[in-house]
C-alpha cells in the first residue's frame, strides 16, 4: 500500500535544526576542534591551529561553520577572537538527537 501525501511525515524545524547541527559535524576537523575546546575550555584560533595539521584560514572556516550552527560561540578579545563550547547549543543537540525514533 503506497503511503498517501497526508501520512507522510513533515519536515518540522527541529529536523531542519538537527539536520545543521550534524552537518557541521560532519568533518572529523569539526569534531576535533569541538574536543579542543571541551578540553581547553576556551581557544583563540591560533592554538587550535596549533594543534591541527590545518591552514589558519581551513581552521578559521571550521569554526564558522561550527559556530553558525549553534555548537561553539566567540568572543572578540582585543584583536583576537576566544572561541568556547556553547553550553546551549550542545545541550539541543543532545535533546534533537534523543527525540529520534528508538531502534526497534
Amino acid at each position: 500500500m503506497t503511503p498517501t501525501k497526508a501520512s507522510k511525515p513533515a519536515i518540522t524545524p527541529a529536523d531542519e535544526q538537527l539536520a545543521e547541527m550534524a552537518k557541521a559535524l560532519g568533518h572529523p576537523a569539526r569534531v576535533a576542534i569541538l574536543r579542543q575546546l571541551a578540553d581547553e575550555g576556551e581557544c583563540v584560533c591560533g592554538q587550535i591551529v596549533s594543534a591541527l595539521p590545518l591552514a589558519q584560514a581551513t581552521v578559521s572556516q571550521h569554526l564558522k561553520v561550527l559556530k553558525d550552527a549553534g555548537l561553539v560561540q566567540g568572543e572578540i578579545d582585543g584583536p583576537r577572537v576566544c572561541y568556547c563550547l556553547n553550553p546551549e547549543g550542545l545541550k539541543k543537540f543532545k535533546k534533537l538527537v534523543a527525540a529520534l525514533p528508538a531502534e526497534s
